[in-house]
Formats: C-alpha cells, structure tokens, sequence
C-alpha cells in the first residue's frame, strides 16, 4: 500500500505542471486581450500601455510563466484581473459548489448504472439485457448541452416540477447531476454487466450453484461483491470528466460552481483565474483517481501487490 500511494503522489508533481504549462501556454496564443475587455479597443494607447504595465503583461511570457509557476508552488494564484480578489479566494468559494454537484451526479450514476448493469447481467441475452445495453448507449451518446435544455424544458418549464436554474435548495440540484451523471451512468451499466458476467464465470459461483444456491442469491450475495472491485476505478476515473462536464452543466443551470466561474474568466480574458481553475481540477481529479486506488488495493489486495512487482 506504501508503494502504491508513493508512486500516485510521485506522479503528481509532473502531471500538475503539465496542467499548467499546457493552460498557460493555450491562454497566451489564443486571440483576445485583457486590456480590451476592461478598457474598450478605442481605449487610448498611454491608457492601454499603463493598465497592461500594471498587470504585468508588458513581460515576456517566459517570465510571467516563471513568476506564476513559482506563486503556484506556495499556493499563491495570483489575483484576478478583473476583480482584484485572490484568486484562490475566488475558487475556495466556488469549488464546494462544484463538489457537491460532482458528487451528486456520480451518485445518480450509480443509483442508475450499478443496478441495469447487474440486471443486464442477470438476463443475459434477454429483453431487458438489450434494453439495458440500448439505454447505456443513448446515455452515453447524448450531449449534456442538449440534455440539460431538454430536461429543462419538459420538467420546469412544461411539468413545472423542478426550478430551471440557480441554487439553494436540493430541488436545484436534481436536473444538473441528472444532466452531468447520464454519459457517466451508461458507462456503469456496461462495466458492471462486464465484470458481473466475468464473475459470474468464476469457480467458486459454481460450487455456489451447485450447493444449491437460486441464481438471485449468486449474483447478489457472491458475484456483484466481488464484481465491484473494478467498477471503483472506473468511478474514479469518470470523476474527473464529471469535473471538466461540469463546465457545460453548470452554465446551462446558472449552477455558482468553479464551471461557472472558468467560463465567465474566459470570455473577460482573466488568465489567473482560468489558470487557478485548472490547476484545482487538475488537482482535485488526481486525488480523486488517488482515493479510488487505495480503495480498490483495499478490497483486491492484488492491486497493491502488482503495484510491488
């Protein structure tokens, strides 16, 4: 176990900074400028020269790099350009939001994709095995920018059961991690019939069957437990595009998370906070792949032992 979380954490450092350098380096060769959004094009040139001087983007770009890097380190962010806040001040306040939201979809996600998987599994080839399969697919293929507007429209807007947008309340949060958590549940229905049907196939869920056990209890009692192992990897892994989908959620619900925020930042131009954004994701997405490592080691002692070798 010792290894495994000495190698996660080694990897760390590297994959950050090559967050980082990668946003850094987009922001800067993109078209756009700061001081036009604050100051207008027809904007006097001494004007425009004083503003860009005062905020450091009269350097060359290695150098701001460098300084950013290095405030980044010692978890200094920065300061918004737009709103002179810290930006770390900026994303304490919005990331919460963002968990919570993240959360609750990957909840919906396995309250929908755990149970279809295991039903598909347990109908193999039957009805309700190609329903299943036919669902995880329309799940999965659907666009959470034209699902959130769809739901809005039949729930709030012509049902009037669910408020369309905003925050405040758990009703606000029903339609976004509906939207964010659909993709993330077909995934689930697919995995766990997977693993379920390779589980299924193993020697001590004959000897079940052959003592005398109902098909029902196998696959409840011995065959999901043991088929969930690698759905918690998977679940990790789709953490992180749950994070980076919540961009597109939370613009479509008016949801006050760090989605919302990154994208308000790209259209003033505001580098430090898209920056800062970034970096939390990043960084939030590592260690959620770092939990749900420990937590497979910890049910398949195998993983920590491969992991040794």
């Amino acid at each position: 176990m010792a290894s495994l979380i000495a190698r996660r954490l080694a990897s760390l450092v590297p994959t950050l900074v090559g967050a980082a350098s990668l946003v850094f380096l987009l922001l800067h060769v993109v078209p756009g400028d700061p001081v036009d959004v604050m100051l207008g094009e027809s904007a006097a040139p001494a004007a425009r020269a004083e503003l860009r001087s005062r905020l450091g983007l009269d350097r060359p770009i290695a150098e701001q790099y460098v300084d950013w890097l290095a405030g980044a380190a010692h978890a200094d962010l920065g300061s918004s350009i737009r709103s002179g806040r810290p930006v770390a001040s900026l994303v304490a306040e919005r990331l919460p939001a963002t968990l919570v939201l993240a959360l609750a979809a990957c909840l919906v996600a396995v309250a929908i994709g755990i149970p279809l998987g295991s039903l598909a599994a347990y109908f193999r080839g039957g009805l309700p095995d190609r329903l299943a399969l036919a669902a995880s697919l329309a799940a999965v293929a659907t666009p959470s920018f034209w699902l959130g507007p769809m739901l809005v429209l039949l729930v709030s807007v012509e049902l009037g059961w669910l408020p369309v947008a905003g925050s405040g309340s758990a009703a606000h949060l029903v339609l976004p991690a509906l939207t964010l958590g659909a993709g993330m549940s077909g995934i689930l229905v697919r995995m766990t019939r997977a693993s379920l049907l390779e589980t299924l196939a193993d020697d001590y869920v004959r000897t079940a069957r052959a003592k005398g056990a109902s098909q029902r209890r196998v696959v409840v009692r011995h065959a999901l437990p043991n088929a969930a192992t690698p759905l918690v990897a998977v679940v990790g892994l789709q953490l992180g595009a749950v994070l980076a989908g919540s961009v597109v959620t939370e613009t479509i619900f008016a949801w006050p998370g760090l989605g919302r925020l990154f994208v308000e930042s790209i259209q003033s131009r505001d580098y430090p906070v898209v920056q800062g954004a970034v970096l939390v994701i990043a960084t939030t997405t590592v260690l959620a792949n770092l939990a749900a490592d420990l937590v497979q080691a910890l049910l398949d002692p195998r993983v920590a032992d491969a992991e040794r070798r």
